[in-house]
């Protein structure tokens, strides 16, 4: 198939430019009066130690019988594998792929690579998607995929209405938790083709082939320790083993889904129509500001386990600093939005973020 032109979004700054240019004098100053790095400190790299461990403990308990003969305890054991999973992408991997855990790139690729590795999945996939796609392109249709769930949902007001989505405030969650184990099984193939369809995977410099040899290397490995060995090792019902491992992929994708989710299809958060030239108003700053949300900022635990990505608008703005970061910039990001009459969208609590976002889901499902 012939590669097709990749589609380039330009903004039209008209009166928002200060904003941006702004908020990036203050933070500058503020990462210059501190004299710290924009990369992680101490604290991400006690991330780094613990995140896998949630991991890789469980998983030894498993596959060296240590449960007890306990199914309860079994399934328990997948689960705390599970949080491990999302865990490691939201508090690891995440920045990594973003070159923001350290100042040594090789690093970043080597830990970012290990940690997507908990699923099998691809960095050159997730980074086009979510770096080049969803970053640049933040909630506009045909250009974001994160707002393009293929004809199972509908995340944007752009997107046509099927009668059947009225439905999808109550099936979005079984969708929501197949997300880590479509990385695990069928998705990194399909992304490859259509990425390199789109020219994506040129335009970073990396080949079909190479890309697809390295995925089905990762994908054998993977299935050699994740299945194959506690299908050998274990005297557990194979169903029971398959089903604990798709239990482990349902929770860290339900996970997964809510703490992204939250922070763009909200009631608050805009989704940009382009002109016929692919261009929308307002500069690259104030576009991630209307098209992201923030929520629970005060609670400590649960921004400690999402790597500070209840800080959405934030990371949108500054996405190559470190999530250790992002609570202090929030204070910057907010005064100055406010001193230019822009809208800082914040819930306070992560069940009014969730509450907030099923009932968008139901809006979008049964409204044309």
């Amino acid at each position: 198939m012939a590669e097709k032109a990749f589609k380039i979004l330009k903004f039209k700054p008209n009166n928002t430019k200060e904003f941006g240019i702004t908020l990036r004098k203050r933070v500058n100053e503020y990462f210059k009066t501190k004299d710290i790095d924009r990369t992680g400190d101490y604290r991400i790299w006690i991330k780094v130690i613990v995140m896998p461990l949630m991991y890789i403990v469980p998983f030894l308990f498993i596959v060296t019988n240590n449960f007890g003969g306990s199914m309860l305890t079994f399934y328990g054991l997948w689960l705390l594998m599970g949080l491990g999973i999302a865990g490691c992408g939201l508090s690891v991997m995440h920045d990594a792929c973003h070159n923001s855990l350290s100042k040594n790139k090789k690093v970043n690729e080597i830990i970012g690579a290990i940690a997507l590795g908990f699923v099998s999945g691809s960095t050159t996939n997730w980074k086009i998607q979510h770096n080049i796609l969803h970053h640049s392109f933040t909630n506009v249709a045909g250009f974001d995929e994160d707002v393009n769930p293929k004809g199972v949902m509908r995340f944007s007001p752009q997107e046509p209405r099927k009668e059947f989505f009225k439905y999808q405030a109550y099936y979005a969650w079984f969708f929501y938790g197949l997300m880590t184990f479509l990385w695990a099984t069928i998705k990194d193939f399909g992304q490859l083709y259509h990425f390199r369809d789109m020219g994506l995977l040129k335009s970073q410099g990396k080949t079909f082939g190479g890309q697809m040899f390295a995925l089905i290397v990762r994908k054998i490995a993977y299935y050699a320790i994740i299945l194959a060995l506690p299908l050998y090792v274990l005297d557990v019902p194979w169903y029971h083993i398959l089903g604990a491992w798709f239990s482990m992929h349902f929770l860290a994708g339900i996970i997964l889904a809510l703490i992204f989710q939250v922070g763009h299809i909200t009631p608050e958060t805009e989704f940009p129509i382009p002109d016929e030239k692919d261009q929308v108003d307002g500069d690259f700053a104030f576009h991630q500001l209307v098209t992201t949300a923030n929520f629970a900022p005060s609670n400590k635990i649960l921004s400690w386990y999402v790597g500070g990505l209840n800080y959405q608008i934030e990371h949108h703005l500054f996405p190559n600093v470190s999530h250790v970061h992002l609570p202090a910039l929030a204070k910057i990001v907010e005064q100055t939005a406010k001193e230019f009459g822009l809208p800082y969208n914040s819930e306070p609590s992560f069940l009014g973020a969730i509450v907030s976002h099923t009932k968008f889901l139901n809006h979008l499902g049964k409204v044309a």
